[in-house]
């Protein structure tokens, strides 16, 4: 695995910025576990592969008014989803295994 390069992360602060929202927003995200906020010389960072998530959690919170209760319950449900929709995929071709 490489180490992460500065390049893999974006500034908190630029994201808020360019989102128009509030920095303590991420703040709450990161305090319920929902995503994970790294400190670079004394700066606040995302890492660019939360973006998609976080940019979800943005447009739960502020254009869908749903509070972080609901965006919790909304993750949990989505990943017991895949979770699930993972099972199947394995299943289905231990069945093919076993059919052929």
């Amino acid at each position: 695995m490489k180490a992460k390069q500065i390049d893999d992360f974006i500034a908190v602060n630029e994201f808020c910025v360019n989102h128009n929202i509030e920095i303590a927003f991420i703040n709450l995200l990161q305090q319920n576990g929902l995503i994970e906020i790294s400190i670079i010389e004394s700066k606040y960072f995302v890492e660019k592969e939360q973006l998609p998530q976080l940019e979800k959690f943005v447009r739960f919170y502020y254009d869908l008014d749903i509070n972080l209760e609901g965006i919790e319950t909304i993750t949990y449900l989505l990943q017991r989803i895949e979770n699930l929709q993972n099972e199947i995929v394995v299943l289905k071709n231990r069945l093919r295994f076993y059919e052929g």
